[in-house]
């Protein structure tokens, strides 16, 4: 995505070395004030005293993956990254932001899959600042944290509450692509066609879809996703019970399937063998009912109750 940021060039200072002239100005101050008697030498101490006041406010510190969006009476002067401790023209307004990545939970919501079946679906990304100016400027994320229930909270924290902005800007968005990706597939495959790509089997793909969703929403806050994942997906309480059942007798169908193969391979095998070895010699409606019993023995849910049979069999 275009990128709108630009890297702070105006004056600054090392922190400490500023504390040195500090010590300086506030030293001449006290000798101006308390020392000299005259007039002159008295307003040159307090001015000097207004000045060490003001400086105070040029004093900064920025931890790793940490930035400040340094803006000069509405104008926007550029992003400070540097690591340490700085002194900048105290008239800056120094915005701090937070470059690190973040966890967002999204709780599972309901939506419509392709084929119209309500579903919960729920998801994990991981995302992060990557272009400040956006951040700040492009969305309202300043008054969004000043207001809310969080603000008497945050009153004191500004890049808690603007980071929660954020956060909830993101959420938002999330929620919106989730839907849109969750309506352009099927729950799973057994309305759909053959192969076809559903929410169940989707995996990685479907991750990858809404990870470029998510993407294409968050490029306008200067917001980037690291990763989005699916970890929530099942069927809406309204029609969970329904579908269960037709989960269950699709598996039923499927078991039996292979119950019924398994049992004419067997009887298949057992005639071939009686007639290979010539143990019996059987006509056809012998045969006959011989598959049958062995058909109903193999298929059969519970135990085969034996019967003795006392007839003769022709040779």
């Amino acid at each position: 995505m275009e990128t709108k940021e630009m890297i702070f060039k105006g004056f600054r200072l090392n922190g400490f070395a500023m504390l040195f002239v500090h010590l300086i100005i506030v030293s001449a101050a006290i000798v101006g004030c308390f020392v000299q008697v005259s007039e002159a030498g008295y307003a040159i101490g307090v001015l000097l005293f207004l000045v060490w006041c003001v400086l105070f406010a040029g004093y900064m510190q920025l931890e790793p993956n940490e930035a400040r969006a340094m803006v000069f009476f509405g104008k926007y002067k550029g992003t400070f990254k540097e690591t340490g401790f700085f002194w900048v023209n105290p008239f800056l307004a120094k915005k701090k932001l937070s470059l690190r990545a973040r966890n967002l939970d999204v709780e599972p919501i309901k939506v419509n899959d392709k084929i119209g079946n309500p579903i919960l679906i729920g998801l994990v990304l991981v995302w992060k600042l990557k272009d400040t100016y956006k951040a700040m400027f492009e969305i309202d994320s300043q008054t969004m944290a000043a207001s809310g229930k969080e603000a008497a909270a945050n009153a004191g924290n500004a890049i808690a509450g603007r980071m929660n902005a954020f956060e909830n800007f993101v959420k938002i968005q999330s929620d919106a692509a989730l839907r849109q990706v969750a309506g352009q597939y099927a729950y799973d495959d057994n309305e759909g066609e053959t192969g076809e790509l559903t929410l169940r089997s989707g995996g990685d793909e479907i991750n990858e879809q809404l990870e470029q969703k998510l993407n294409e929403r968050l490029a306008m806050a200067g917001m980037e996703v690291v990763e989005a994942r699916i970890n929530y997906l099942a069927y809406a309480p309204e029609i969970a019970a329904v579908m269960l059942r037709r989960q269950q007798a699709s598996a039923i169908i499927s078991a039996r399937e292979k119950i019924v193969e398994g049992a004419v391979s067997m009887v298949h095998m057992a005639l071939d063998k009686l007639e290979k070895d010539q143990i019996v010699e059987l006509d056809d409606d012998k045969k006959a009912a011989m598959v049958s019993n062995l058909l109903v023995v193999l298929c059969a849910d519970e135990s085969a109750q034996p019967v003795l049979n006392t007839g003769t069999l022709n040779h």
